[in-house]
């Protein structure tokens, strides 16, 4: 595979390790790659299920020719060994309820600029689902998308809670998981202007999760039955889920 967005020495490192254990221990259902850019910077924004999918994610990424670059909260990167790897890897401290949230958001947006990807969870964290389905989401992706001028794509995934449910530390290696990908069409920001108000946001933001949510649905061959659980009170809404 040509390599047009070269990956940084640590990830070269950590993928020549990870890789053949990922093709080994998972099966692949990837489908949707037609839809990524074939050129510029972009966002990535895709469902957050397990403490895996980060590596399960980015095993994707590389081999779609993306350096794995995400945004990940900022106590990490004080952990040693761990902080100092994050960093030489190029990913993107969240300061997320602190003055310095902006600072986030700033370097995401200067990244995508750059001609780089940015892979995004909008919705911040792990689901508290009990189904495994997607949350509302935060409005990051959005927003970077947005003032960055760069698509957003939306990708949604399943099969990595398989290996460890979400909040859980109970590894399944065996029998092997199918880890399913699946890319939709980026979506169009275009109607929001050069200033969007914050109610244009989130409504972009709930398309964006409607969209991650369908690709899901289609992965699993079913639909959500109760509402999407609200990420900032981790409550369901009392109005019923309706697809878009």
């Amino acid at each position: 595979m040509s390599r047009t967005r070269p990956l940084p020495t640590v990830l070269r490192i950590v993928v020549v390790v990870l890789r053949p254990i990922f093709m080994v221990v998972t099966k692949r259902d990837w489908k949707g790659a037609e839809h990524l850019p074939r050129s510029g910077g972009f966002v990535v924004a895709v469902n957050h299920l397990s403490y895996t999918d980060p590596f399960l994610f980015g095993h994707w990424l590389v081999d779609h020719d993306i350096p794995p670059r995400f945004l990940v909260k900022d106590p990490l990167f004080a952990v040693p060994v761990i902080g100092w790897l994050l960093r030489k890897a190029g990913q993107i401290p969240v300061y997320r309820g602190t003055g310095a949230a902006a600072e986030s958001l700033r370097a995401a947006i200067q990244t995508v600029e750059s001609g780089s990807v940015v892979a995004i969870y909008p919705e911040g964290t792990m689901t508290r689902d009990p189904g495994g389905w997607p949350m509302s989401g935060r409005d990051g992706a959005v927003r970077t998308a947005h003032a960055g001028g760069v698509p957003l794509v939306p990708v949604a995934q399943w099969g990595p809670q398989e290996i460890m449910w979400p909040y859980r530390r109970e590894l399944r290696l065996f029998p092997r998981k199918t880890v399913h990908v699946r890319v939709g069409a980026p979506i169009d920001l275009s109607g929001l202007g050069e200033h969007p108000t914050q109610e244009q946001i989130h409504a972009a933001t709930e398309r964006l999760m409607d969209e991650i949510t369908a690709l899901q649905a289609q992965i699993r061959g079913e639909s959500p039955t109760s509402p999407r659980i609200d990420v900032r009170t981790l409550k369901k809404p009392k109005t019923r889920y309706e697809e878009s």
